[in-house]
């Protein structure tokens, strides 16, 4: 789990290197549209993902499930990537690998930040048209109509191919792996590995393409905690507990903690 993971303090960043290969809980949700989508029409699914080697592990898990292809960023120059560099570096590889793309599917944030930010930029990056947190998707033609739940308000929207959507998790649930799928996620082939030069992306143009987001300082936090074992009547308990803690929870409550003592005298 990413929480699990250490903080490079130099950096300012997660030691993604030490993690395991594990899909990220809503790009699931996206892999899982996608592979329903290939059940009902003519369809061609690559799973794209950056991070360390053992990200391959995830693009492993997306052929067993249904997809064709995996791709693979892989280059220290990644390392650190914020969602303006990320989404960046997934939109040059779209282009150079999948330019007769009809649609992206993203998942809605992913778990070590939730900024939910990495599917529009990269839908801004590549102008095409873009909505996020769809519960569910249909297809008439080369038009692609998506309903949405957005501030307690159901939307319906409908845009043209191309077009990127990011998923939400209240449908398209993952499917569990079949048997017959490993085979076909181990066959050579699958996968192929791009760096940054595959990209064009060099140390001095990391200037332009490079993250924008600058960590200070990263620190954790530890709490003290105390426990404290109050007993006796009820009423005697919520006066020493209001005398002890009065000047901390006053302005919590919203309540004059005088006039409290005086309802349980």
């Amino acid at each position: 789990m990413v929480t699990e993971l250490p903080w490079d303090e130099k950096t300012g960043t997660l030691r993604r290197d030490l993690a395991s290969g594990m899909m990220n809980l809503a790009c699931q949700h996206a892999l899982e549209a996608a592979l329903q989508i290939k059940e009902q029409y003519p369809a061609h699914i690559t799973a794209i993902t950056m991070g360390p080697p053992a990200a391959q592990e995830v693009l492993r898990e997306a052929i067993a499930l249904g997809a064709d292809r995996g791709i693979h960023l892989c280059d220290r120059i990644f390392a650190g990537s914020d969602t303006y560099a990320t989404s960046s570096f997934l939109a040059k590889t779209i282009r150079k690998e999948c330019p007769n793309y009809d649609l992206i599917l993203c998942g809605s944030y992913t778990s070590d930040s939730e900024t939910a930010q990495v599917g529009p930029q990269m839908a801004e990056e590549l102008d095409v048209a873009a909505a996020a947190y769809i519960e569910k998707m249909e297809i008439f033609g080369r038009t692609l109509r998506v309903r949405r739940l957005v501030d307690n308000f159901r939307e319906t929207l409908e845009m043209f191919f191309p077009a990127l959507v990011t998923v939400s998790l209240e449908n398209y649930r993952l499917r569990y792996t079949r048997l017959a799928g490993l085979e076909s996620a181990f066959e050579d082939g699958n996968i192929i590995s791009l760096n940054a030069g595959d990209l064009g992306i060099t140390a001095s143009s990391m200037a332009a393409d490079g993250s924008r987001t600058r960590v200070r300082k990263v620190f954790m936090r530890n709490a003290n905690k105390e426990n404290m074992l109050l007993q006796g009547s009820a009423a005697n308990v919520v006066n020493e507990f209001l005398n002890r803690y009065e000047s901390r929870i006053s302005w919590a409550i919203g309540k004059d903690i005088e006039e409290e003592k005086s309802n349980n005298e």
